[in-house]
């Protein structure tokens, strides 16, 4: 397990703010540095490591990438208020500790801007927030997690938990709405109006399981019930009922020879389908955290921590010291955009899903393994 140290370590070398070689979305397509949900998974690890190893370089590492990123106004370096985004709130949740370690207003100022946001983010007549401008009255279940766990500490820290019932809401409308009844999985879009041409007409639904985004969805539950601590009992047990039926849910569909999870979650032996890494990392991480903190069954800890090994010892692949973390998923969306593989339409398909790239080396997997590896120091310090 000690080698994901070592490979952590490799990749933040190689990285500055304004060139982070865990981009690849960016680093493919040219893309200008800009404050990004990827970079937020990353710096979240970073964080994460931080807390579990008391290793400074690790809060050094991230305060020098944000201050790179955010001026003494708390202005933030290629974020798009107008997008309405639900993705680029996911980098202020390390403003939390930065702001509590270093009492340095700006980074207040930085969180009062994306509140803005979350305050004027477009919704659905059902009142959930749309994933962005451009996809108009669309759940989808990333935006749980890019959106909530903010939400939620910056409604306690700042807001004596005033919204939390907006919070909640927004958690019952997926439950009710994005929910396979026959597999107890979660779709990974919905349309509230049917009218996105990838929606079912009678549910709004998209047709497919995506593991990565039922691992977004697993780990906004197990990082919001966390937040809210012992001071919200009602609404940590309905989320942890959620919780604890998707996991078990998911677990129907692990693979009995790897522990790992299919890209396409319920389709294993289909043609193109393979076991990917990102999603299997968020799976890991949910139950070992879930489980410390008591909100899974302590079993579920191991479960999570075979998950982790594997990934280990099948997906990081280390010659000549070079570390390779494979079989990531690129990117997967609905609509929009076209596709960035052979099948162009973005359509919910499982041809849709396995057409999209592999690749190596990209924060949406690496982030959630460094997650889950926090969660194995944590259980063996």
């Amino acid at each position: 397990m000690e080698k994901i140290t070592v490979f952590l370590e490799s990749i933040l070398k190689q990285s500055t703010p304004s060139q982070p070689v865990w981009n690849q979305e960016a680093i493919l397509e040219k893309k200008p540095a800009s404050w990004s949900y990827i970079d937020g998974c990353m710096l979240i690890s970073v964080l994460f490591m931080y807390e579990s190893t008391k290793n400074e370089t690790y809060f050094d590492f991230l305060k020098q990438f944000i201050d790179y990123y955010i001026d003494d106004e708390g202005n933030i370096l290629g974020y798009d208020l107008d997008a309405m985004n639900s993705d680029s709130i996911n980098e202020g949740k390390v403003l939390f500790t930065l702001y509590k370690k270093t009492k340095d207003e700006k980074y207040r100022k930085a969180m009062d801007h994306l509140y803005a946001q979350i305050q004027q983010q477009p919704r659905t007549n059902s009142g959930s927030f749309w994933h962005k401008k451009i996809y108009p009255n669309q759940i989808w279940l990333d935006g749980l997690y890019m959106i909530q766990p903010f939400y939620l500490e910056y409604e306690r820290l700042f807001n004596n938990g005033r919204n939390l019932p907006d919070i909640m809401q927004q958690f019952a409308n997926v439950n009710q709405k994005m929910r396979d009844e026959k597999t107890g999985l979660y779709f990974h879009g919905y349309d509230e109006t049917r009218q996105a041409f990838w929606a079912d007409p009678h549910t709004g639904c998209s047709s497919s399981f995506w593991t990565r985004s039922l691992g977004w969805y697993a780990m906004a539950l197990v990082d919001t019930i966390d937040l809210l601590k012992e001071d919200y009992p009602e609404e940590k047990e309905l989320l942890m009922i959620d919780l604890n039926e998707l996991i078990e849910a998911l677990l129907v569909y692990e693979d009995i020879e790897t522990s790992l999870f299919y890209q396409v979650t319920n389709q294993a032996g289909r043609v193109g389908n393979y076991l990917e890494t990102s999603g299997s990392s968020a799976i890991a991480y949910t139950l070992m955290k879930g489980a410390r903190i008591g909100v899974l069954p302590k079993s579920f800890y191991y479960k999570g921590e075979e998950i982790l090994r594997k990934i280990s010892e099948m997906k990081l692949i280390v010659t000549d010291e070079t570390y390779v973390l494979k079989d990531i998923c690129l990117v997967a969306g609905l609509g929009g955009m076209p596709g960035k593989g052979s099948y162009k339409l973005r359509d919910g398909t499982y041809e849709y899903y396995i057409s999209e790239p592999i690749v190596e080396n990209d924060a949406k997997g690496i982030a959630p393994l460094i997650y889950a590896y926090t969660e194995y120091l944590k259980n063996n310090n």
